[in-house]
């Protein structure tokens, strides 16, 4: 498998994989994909820690293992963006010799982890159960208390097209509540901000940033869609007053 097979702008994106089927709940020892949370071990449910326990190994970029790693005594296949599917191969070949797998995202993979959810489905050619985990997206509507069903919800923290995200908070603004994963670090909060006001949002709607949810470093930014849009542009680290870890809440009238 390389690279070549997910050419997100022109297809297939793996997200579709993940979601082409309910899950069969008779599957015999699936492949677990668990969201470990937001990166605070307290939130970590008890039935993605039984997964991960009981597991042979356990796959994941190296920055979410390392918040299981002693969770567990399976082997850990650990990835960054250039080897993902090379490490994917891998693990699904001891998956295929009888070895118990365990795939790990952050936060819930049904907030924001489908395209990696279809990477390890496509794999393991296999079925893939997923164990929701609670997400930054939840604590961060906890914390600007914004009711999920009172908010239109985006993730931006995809690869390929996201016009059509981008058109629902624009559609949305000012009208429901919004949030929002930000993609480091080309459409982070101040990029954002500016989509909004030009589609006509409020530059005095509230909007809040919040970074490193649970951590011991969490942090919260009040301020306006006017005072971000200011800071839009670039694309690097340097670009942006926020972490890649933020999350953005944009308040409704």
């Amino acid at each position: 498998m390389t690279e070549d097979d997910y050419d997100l702008d022109a297809g297939p994106d793996p997200a579709d994989i993940a979601a082409s089927a309910p899950e069969d709940p008779d599957t015999d020892r699936p492949v677990h994909a668990v969201g470990i949370g937001p990166g605070n071990p307290d939130f970590l449910t008890p039935r993605g820690e039984q997964a991960i326990r009981e597991a042979d190994a356990v796959v994941g970029f190296e920055t979410v293992v390392d918040f299981v790693a002693d969770r567990t005594d399976a082997d850990l296949l650990t990835c960054g963006y250039r080897d993902e599917l090379d490490t994917l191969d891998a693990f699904a070949k001891r998956v295929a010799e009888g070895e118990r797998g365990t795939a790990v995202a952050m936060g819930d993979p049904n907030h924001s982890g489908y395209q990696f959810v279809g990477k390890v489905q496509r794999a393991v050619d296999r079925p893939v159960r997923v164990v929701p985990g609670i997400s930054s997206l939840q604590m961060a509507a906890s914390r600007a208390r914004t009711p999920m069903e009172d908010t239109t919800f985006v993730t931006l923290h995809k690869s390929g097209d996201l016009s059509a995200d981008l058109d629902r908070l624009r559609s949305d603004v000012g009208d429901r509540h919004l949030l929002v994963l930000p993609r480091p670090f080309d459409l982070m909060p101040e990029d954002i901000a500016a989509e909004l006001l030009d589609a006509g949002g409020d530059p005095d709607l509230p909007a809040l940033v919040y970074e490193r949810l649970t951590h011991d470093d969490e942090a919260r930014t009040a301020t306006t869609l006017g005072d971000l849009a200011k800071d839009a542009g670039g694309d690097s680290r340097d670009d942006t007053r926020f972490s890649d870890l933020s999350v953005f809440v944009v308040r409704r009238d």
